[in-house]
């Protein structure tokens, strides 16, 4: 695995994080000291999961006008 100290990180970034992108990791050495591993994302952990809670829960038929009088009172000034 390639290491490269901090001074060339900060020179060579773009072509690094490229790299890794492509999935060649590589460490970041501060004086000869490996101080951090960069490697590319799992582009699964990414991705948007619709539906994840499908079944966890139901909305009643009736709430779009739950509360509706105790709404409009409040509206209206009307202590609840």
């Amino acid at each position: 695995m390639l290491t490269v100290n901090i001074h060339d990180a900060k020179t060579q970034l773009s072509r690094l994080v490229e790299q890794a992108a492509q999935g060649e990791s590589f460490i970041i050495a501060k004086a000869g000291k490996p101080m951090v591993k960069v490697i590319p994302l799992d582009k699964a952990e990414s991705a948007i999961r619709l539906g994840f809670m499908a079944g966890e829960f139901s909305v009643p038929d009736d709430f779009d006008s739950m509360g509706g009088g105790e709404i409009e009172g409040l509206f209206e000034g009307k202590a609840a």
